[in-house]
Formats: structure tokens, C-alpha cells, sequence
């Protein structure tokens, strides 16, 4: 017995030996990086009292750790960045629908503030700005070498005064200048209007009203045609939407989804990853969806096409999305200011990443530049049919609702190829829930 004990005593002892040699260079090993912080915290601080004491001019303390907080932010990644309280109370206001400024979503890329897309109907998008394009000046004065925050904060002003900015746009040999004159921006996150027994939503951004507007702009679209029986489709238009809120993509998502996985975020460790999932409920009972995405369609807006493409819910039309597949959080801090960090990466329900990739289209449809028309351009051709001959033949065999059913089509056909000519990616989505309506029976 006491040969037992003995030997059960020296397994503990050898046991605490083990443990203690693998853990010693362990802890050895994290003390080592404390004190490395630390000599680079002191560093930092050595650096704050130079500047504070010997630069040539006196700089504010604050202003000096706010860029210091800034730049390391942005040097993780372009959508991370310090937003002190006058830029976090700007951001408020957006997720509530109506701030000022020009009405345009910029990025950082290599070193150009990058247009992800202007917003309908502000002054960005009425001068003509384009998904793309790369703004190098601002009234004169070179962007080149400054931060986002920089590069935003002088292109804000009174609202009505004038700028000029410097636009370098693919296709064009030379930069151009274009004139805005600042706003207040009042976004109206959805719109909806219907194309025969077609309803359009057309999602401009996400915020707190983008699914009460959805929700309610549809069932007014759809009293509008009868009923539910009456209504063929779908559009959701997404194009240049630049995203928003995660959780409005998410309830926009559920509106058309009855069950599975929406998106899923995962962070630095397994315990940061969430689920959304969606809940039983169709607002159109199954009805078919086209949704348009381009260039311009980014974050919010990727996670909503991910989803009902990966669903099989809807069609997807247009050009391969932006590509933002990154999840910022905003962390207020002491002093009314906050960070935005990248705390993780989002995946569609079929676990994919968008992140740089962007979804793609089920079929891809370019929208073709509108050509400047000529004055002296010939007149188009007026085109000729058996109607127009004399002597014809009338057609007595169609009863008067035949004929009034054969004029709502040709008129309808003549409204679509007048759409074609405006929004030629608009029209191709409208045929295709057209051929889809033909083929399940409806006319």
C-alpha cells in the first residue's frame, strides 16, 4: 500500500516538474512582449514631448493624439479610422436618414479617395459622379498624401456654397472638374413604383427607415394592382447603394426568405462569430425576384443579393458587386468622439466571403454609356406593317376584350423598349420577370 502512495506522490511531482519546464519559457516568453510594449509606449511618449517642446510651431496636445489615435487605425485596414464628436454625431444622423455634404460614399485606395458611389438624387449624383471614379483635388488643392478623414472633412461646407472637385475616371484621357453645390442630404432609403403588374424597389442606402419604407411601399404597390394574385415580380434594385446597417440588411433579407441562414459574421475567434437567421414569412408569398446589383453596390447590399441568390430566392442582373465584406463596429469613447474597427469579416449562407471578390451576377448585363445624340442625326425610320396598306383586309375574328388585351400588350411592349433606351439593366430585369410570369400561366 505504502509502495502505492508513494508512487502516486512522485507522478504528482513529476507532473508539477513538466508543467513548470513547459510553462516557464512561456511566461518568459509573454513577459518579454509586455515589456516590448511598454519601451514602444515609451517611445510614443518621447516622441509627444519632442514635438510638443521643439516643433517649429505650437500644436494643441488633442489634435496630436487624435492623429496619432487616427493613424493607427487606418494603417489596419481603409475602413477603420477615429471619429471625433462632431464626425460621430455626422454619422448618426446618416443611419437616421438626413445629413449634409454632397451625398457620396468614398474609400481610400492606394493612396486616391475612390468614389464607391453617389447617392440618388444628391449634388454628387446630379453633377454626374461616377462608381470609380477617383477625386485627386478638391478646389485646387491636391488630396495626395491625406488620410480619408482629411480628404472628407475638406470636401464638407455650408450648405449651398460651391466646390470644385478633380475627377480621373477610367475611359477619359484627361481629368475633368465637375462643380457640386453642398446640400442637405435627406436619403430616402426606398422607393417603389410598379411597371405593369411589376413592383420596383429601388434601395438607395440602409438605415433605420429601410425596411419600414420596404415593407410599406410594397403593400401599397401591391393594393395598388388588386391583391397579391395580381402581382407579377419583383425588382429590388440595389445598384450604387453603398450599404449601411447590418441589421436592416438582415430584415430586408427575411422579408423574402421563410427560413435558413441569412449571413454569418466571424471575427478574430470562434466566440466572435453570430448568426442571423430568418424567420418564417414571405411578403410576396413566393413571387419571383430579380435584383439589380453594379460597382457601386457595396457591404449591406452584398449581403442581401448573398443571401437570396444563395437561397435560390431570386435572379441576380447586372456587374459583380464592390467587394466589402468587412464589418466596422463603433465604439464610443470617453470625450463624445468613437473608433470604427473592423471586428469581422461577413460569409453568405453558402459560406462564401465577398470580401475584395464581390457577388457576382447569374447573368452578367452591362449598362452601356448613353451616346450624346447628334442634331443633325437622321430621323429614325417610321416603321410600316399590313395595317398601314390600302385595301387591307380588317381582322373580324378578335372579339372587342381580344383587342383591347392585344393594345395593353403592345403598349406595354412599347413602354418597355422605352425603358430599354434609359436603364437598359432595368428593362433586361423587367423581361426576365416577364418570360418568368409567361411561362408560370400569368399574362
Amino acid at each position: 500500500m505504502k509502495k502505492h502512495v508513494l508512487a502516486g506522490i512522485g507522478g504528482i511531482v513529476a507532473g508539477v516538474l513538466l508543467a513548470t519546464q513547459v510553462a516557464g519559457p512561456l511566461v518568459a516568453q509573454e513577459q518579454e512582449r509586455n515589456r516590448s510594449v511598454y519601451q514602444q509606449l515609451d517611445l510614443f511618449g518621447d516622441v509627444f514631448e519632442r514635438i510638443r517642446a521643439q516643433y517649429v510651431e505650437e500644436v494643441a496636445p488633442e489634435k496630436l493624439i487624435e492623429a496619432a489615435i487616427n493613424g493607427m487605425l487606418t494603417s489596419l485596414d481603409p475602413h477603420s479610422g477615429y471619429l471625433p464628436p462632431d464626425d460621430f454625431d455626422e454619422m448618426r444622423s446618416q443611419t437616421r436618414g438626413t445629413f449634409g455634404g454632397l451625398g457620396i460614399e468614398v474609400t481610400m485606395e492606394e493612396g486616391f479617395v475612390k468614389v464607391i458611389t453617389p447617392m440618388d438624387g444628391t449634388p454628387a449624383h446630379d453633377a454626374g459622379v461616377e462608381p470609380g471614379d477617383l477625386i485627386t483635388h478638391v478646389d485646387g488643392e491636391s488630396l495626395l498624401g491625406m488620410t480619408l478623414g482629411q480628404a472628407v472633412e475638406l470636401m464638407r461646407g455650408p450648405v449651398g456654397s460651391e466646390i470644385i472637385i478633380t475627377v480621373v475616371r477610367e475611359g477619359e484621357s484627361e481629368p475633368f472638374d465637375l462643380s457640386l453645390i453642398r446640400d442637405t442630404i435627406r436619403v430616402q432609403a426606398v422607393r417603389t413604383r410598379t411597371e405593369g403588374d411589376i413592383a420596383i424597389l429601388r434601395v438607395t442606402t440602409f438605415n433605420e427607415q429601410s425596411y419600414p419604407n420596404l415593407r410599406d411601399g410594397l403593400q401599397e404597390a401591391i393594393e395598388d394592382l388588386g391583391g397579391l394574385d395580381n402581382l407579377g415580380g419583383v425588382v429590388l434594385d440595389l445598384r450604387n447603394n453603398p450599404g449601411g446597417l447590418l441589421s436592416q440588411a438582415v430584415r430586408i433579407s427575411d422579408a423574402f426568405l421563410d427560413q435558413g441562414e441569412i449571413v454569418s459574421t466571424r471575427g478574430r475567434g470562434d466566440e466572435g462569430g453570430e448568426r442571423y437567421n430568418a424567420q418564417a414569412g414571405d411578403l410576396i408569398d413566393g413571387k419571383p425576384i430579380v435584383v439589380l446589383i453594379n460597382n457601386g453596390s457595396a457591404s449591406a447590399s452584398e449581403i442581401v443579393a448573398g443571401a437570396l441568390q444563395d437561397h435560390r430566392r431570386a435572379i441576380v442582373v447586372g456587374t459583380r458587386s464592390f467587394g466589402k465584406g468587412s464589418v466596422q463596429t463603433v465604439m464610443p469613447l470617453r470625450g463624445d468622439g468613437a473608433i470604427r474597427l473592423t471586428t469581422s469579416l461577413y460569409y453568405t449562407p453558402s459560406g462564401r466571403s465577398i470580401q475584395a471578390l464581390g457577388v457576382s451576377p447569374d447573368i452578367l448585363v452591362e449598362q452601356p454609356r448613353r451616346a450624346p445624340q447628334s442634331e443633325d442625326e437622321a430621323d429614325t425610320p417610321v416603321s410600316r406593317s399590313e395595317n398601314d396598306l390600302r385595301g387591307r383586309l380588317d381582322n373580324t375574328s378578335m372579339s372587342d376584350d381580344e383587342r383591347r388585351q392585344l393594345e395593353d400588350e403592345r403598349r406595354a411592349a412599347e413602354e418597355v423598349a422605352r425603358l430599354r433606351s434609359e436603364d437598359y439593366q432595368m428593362a433586361y430585369a423587367l423581361d426576365i420577370l416577364r418570360g418568368l410570369s409567361a411561362l408560370n400561366g400569368r399574362r
